[in-house]
């Protein structure tokens, strides 16, 4: 079976307000992931509003480098 981990974010409020909410992104993703077989091992998060490329959750997820 494949995995997935979900990582929810909203970079603007903006976002917030037309339909990329937290909730709705994860109900999508959720119902893909059902949809399609695959089990979901963890949700990230990120609650915070920012534009910055840095982002260590994000970050954790990447394959160490070769």
């Amino acid at each position: 079976m494949k995995t997935a981990i979900l990582y929810l974010r909203v970079s603007t409020d903006e976002h917030a307000l037309r339909g990329y909410s937290l909730r709705a992104q994860q109900e999508l993703l959720t119902n893909y992931c059902k949809l399609h077989g695959i089990s979901i091992l963890k949700i990230l998060q990120k609650t915070n509003l920012q534009k910055s490329f840095k982002r260590p959750k994000s970050i954790k997820l990447l394959p160490p480098p070769k």
